[in-house]
């Protein structure tokens, strides 16, 4: 037999193995890590993103964020919708968009970013995957709007904790995700789509230090500059050592979009009491949780290298 026929199941299989389309919903330009978090899904090569929809606060200074973002790391093909306004806060990395304008962007941006992501699930041919790095304010409203996007779409979030609290407490806490805006955080977690959380349990704990963060810190890749130039820059970077990163909890929600091997997960019965708090309780609905590391250590050398190993532009 000729060796290039043994190739052709191997070709045909690959042929049809499509990446996961997904829709990422951030509230960037808060915490530090959703900027982490976007320049991973946009190095991994593991996703198409088809709509990045900003959320939380001053949504229009956020879109303006993300469009740099992405124009800086060749990335313009990636629409951009501007979601539900909730203040006029001032985002966090404010300086990096000095002078910057929208018009700027060579892309696609849709002022009403809640209606293009229920378009984008209405047009979908296959069922995508939503991921949520803040609020849920914005999937609310499409829910309300749209209910019949819940069978369109699967949900993986960094939100909630399950037994494990903020910098790795015993016990539980509110997360801010959830706490900001509970009734939208429960016509989320009420709607019958699948959803994976990612709780402070895991995520809690995340953060680069040494070498890890050196390599990144001194990184020629477009994604790590994009990083290191905006975390300097944070309003809360003070607060940290010179030489580590802030706690990166939505990197592990970003990449559980496509691929759980990292970590364990455990379907609990969960509630979102009136606290924000999502409470294990047997009359919860069913949410896939990742409460335990399998392999923190690969996930952080994962990060590291899709951040510095990026070709540029």
């Amino acid at each position: 037999m000729n060796n290039w026929l043994i190739l052709i199941p191997f070709l045909i299989c690959s042929n049809v193995i499509a990446l996961p389309q997904v829709i990422l919903d951030t509230d960037i330009g808060g915490d530090i890590d959703d900027t982490w978090a976007l320049m991973l899904m946009i190095g991994s090569g593991k996703v198409d993103l088809k709509l990045i929809v900003t959320a939380y606060d001053d949504t229009e200074a956020k879109a303006k964020l993300v469009s740099r973002m992405l124009q800086t790391v060749g990335r313009t093909d990636i629409p951009i919708g501007i979601g539900a306004k909730t203040s006029d806060v001032k985002i966090n990395q404010s300086q990096w968009i000095e002078n910057y304008s929208l018009d700027n962007y060579k892309g696609k941006i849709y002022p009403n970013g809640v209606e293009m992501m229920i378009e984008t699930l209405r047009n979908a041919k296959e069922k995508m995957t939503l991921c949520i790095l803040g609020p849920m304010t914005n999937i609310a409203k499409a829910l309300e709007i749209a209910p019949d996007i819940a069978q369109k779409a699967r949900v993986v979030c960094m939100a909630g904790s399950v037994y494990i609290g903020y910098n790795g407490k015993q016990g539980q806490d509110r997360e801010y995700n959830v706490f900001q805006d509970v009734e939208s955080a429960r016509k989320v977690f009420s709607a019958p789509w699948e959803i994976t959380m990612i709780p402070l349990d895991t995520c809690g704990t995340i953060a680069l230090k040494g070498e890890r963060y050196k390599k990144v810190e001194t990184s020629e890749s477009p994604l790590a500059k994009v990083v290191i130039e905006n975390y300097n820059i944070w309003t809360n970077r003070k607060q940290f050592s010179e030489h580590e990163s802030s706690i990166l909890f939505d990197t592990l929600a970003a990449y559980c979009t496509w691929a759980e091997d990292v970590v364990e997960m455990k379907t609990v019965n969960l509630v979102i009491d009136n606290e924000g708090k999502t409470c294990p309780d047997e009359k919860g609905r069913p949410v896939r949780c990742a409460l335990t590391w399998k392999d923190k250590e690969q996930f952080e050398n994962t990060l590291v290298e899709i951040l510095t190993h990026f070709p540029k532009p």
